[in-house]
């Protein structure tokens, strides 16, 4: 069960996805309608989730995620818009969103978003994956990439081989099937890797290893 809030100016949208994440068995912990209740009610409730609209009254969807990643601990945000412009979907991930589903998304792939974005991956619509690597390929070569140097942490050689799986958008299971492991133990280097590199999520994972050029092909596609 995870502890999940519902963040949208619609009521009733609102009450549908609360609905349906009620009855595929999470928390509902809380919902909102506006952008200022939301980080209130946030702090209070403490989810794990936070499923989040961009467009809300007082405060936009970008800047309560700013609140929300800020918050210790940081509930993890999967953004479920109307739009599926490139620069909201940047702008929303840049704020520390770990996924970007649009609405017209099916229940399935909502609470499979949900599911995964509560075990640290980033889940995003299709086609929008391949939107946010090139944005972070593209920092990546500016002049103040934030690289490794000497004193960048020492990673395995096994964590060095699932960031770089990680990096090419797989999920935990196909990095599991892919190295012969279990779920857990892929999670783990995850979670190694993470404190490691003093990150909080997948998706500035994916911007590290884009760096520092982890993310090359070790193999044809």
């Amino acid at each position: 069960m995870t502890r999940v809030m519902v963040v949208d100016d619609h009521p009733m949208w609102r009450d549908a996805v609360a609905r349906d994440l009620a009855e595929a068995g999470h928390e509902v912990v809380a919902t909102a309608g506006t952008g200022a209740e939301a980080v209130r009610r946030a702090a209070a409730a403490r989810p794990e989730v936070v499923v989040l609209d961009l467009q809300l009254p007082e405060l936009s969807g970008v800047e309560v995620t700013r609140a929300l990643v800020a918050m210790d601990p940081a509930p993890h945000v999967l953004v479920l818009s109307a739009s599926g412009e490139h620069a909201d979907v940047l702008e929303a991930v840049k704020a520390g969103a770990t996924g970007y589903l649009v609405k017209s998304a099916s229940r399935e792939e909502l609470l499979s978003a949900v599911a995964r974005t509560a075990a640290g991956e980033a889940v995003f619509t299709p086609g929008l994956a391949g939107l946010v690597l090139g944005e972070f390929r593209r920092l990546s070569t500016a002049p103040t990439s934030a690289g490794g140097g000497s004193g960048a942490p020492t990673l395995t050689e096994r964590e060095t081989e699932v960031l770089r799986l990680v990096a090419k958008g797989l999920s935990y299971k196909q990095i599991a099937e892919r190295l012969v492991l279990s779920h857990r133990t892929v999670q783990n280097h995850v979670q190694n890797t993470l404190n490691k590199l003093q990150l909080h999520n997948r998706v500035e994972l994916v911007r590290y290893a884009i760096e520092q050029g982890i993310d090359q092909p070790d193999e044809p596609a």
